[in-house]
């Protein structure tokens, strides 16, 4: 049946398999569950119309079997009646029936057969989708903290990229501290030379005029 050959690999069906082939697991599960349940509804329609043709075989069959037994029963009735003619009638009544049992047993075993085939595939297609409906919500969460921690992986690598320039900051900013010391050194000293040139000039023109003034204060007493 073409029903039976387009679910066949359900029964086969390996969610975690399917998981793995996909680059978006989130994408992936939801799309499953709407498949799933989309070929639930086929299945479960599938599977109500063989179930009906189950149980229609099996009652052909029934009655099949009960006018037998009646005709069984009226011949007996026939014979202890001293009707044999009557009897023979009804056994070849039972006999022409009888020759139908096999193909409506037939039929009933095959519909039989394909009715359990199609309640196992109903109820493996149940379970994948109750499995998967109570791992969906875990499955995100993991998915979740997955995106998380890669984010969190990009912004670690990016503090340690800034690191890195804040420690060759730190350095050009020592050399330039070092520079800046050496410069102000170097001007200290230049200072210092200075200043002792001008001190001892200062200390000598001080005493050329204390001398001079004091010359001219002795002229002044003198007169």
């Amino acid at each position: 049946m073409a029903i039976l050959t387009r679910f066949r690999d359900i029964m086969a069906s390996n969610i975690n398999a399917i998981l793995d082939k996909v680059e978006d697991p989130e994408k992936m599960i939801e799309q499953c569950l709407r498949n799933l349940n989309s070929d639930l509804g086929k299945v479960r329609a599938e599977t109500a119309s063989i179930i009906a043709e189950e149980h229609r075989a099996k009652r052909a069959l029934d009655e099949l079997i009960e006018e037998m037994n009646k005709m069984q029963s009226y011949a007996i009735k026939a014979l202890e009646a001293n009707n044999e003619d009557d009897a023979r009638k009804f056994l070849e009544k039972k006999s022409t029936l009888a020759a139908k049992e096999a193909g409506l047993k037939e039929a009933y075993d095959l519909a039989a057969a394909n009715a359990n085939k199609m309640r196992e595939m109903h109820d493996k297609l149940v379970a994948d989708i109750r499995e998967l409906e109570a791992r969906k919500d875990m499955i995100k969460g993991k998915l979740a903290v997955a995106k998380t921690q890669e984010r969190m992986n990009r912004i670690s690598s990016s503090v340690n990229s800034t690191n890195n320039s804040l420690s060759a900051f730190d350095r050009m900013e020592e050399k330039a501290n070092l520079a800046l010391d050496k410069a102000n050194a170097m001007a200290d000293l230049s200072a210092g030379t200075k200043d002792d040139i001008k001190n001892l000039k200062e200390k000598y023109d001080n005493a050329a005029n204390i001398d001079s003034e004091l010359e001219a204060l002795k002229a002044s007493l003198k007169k």
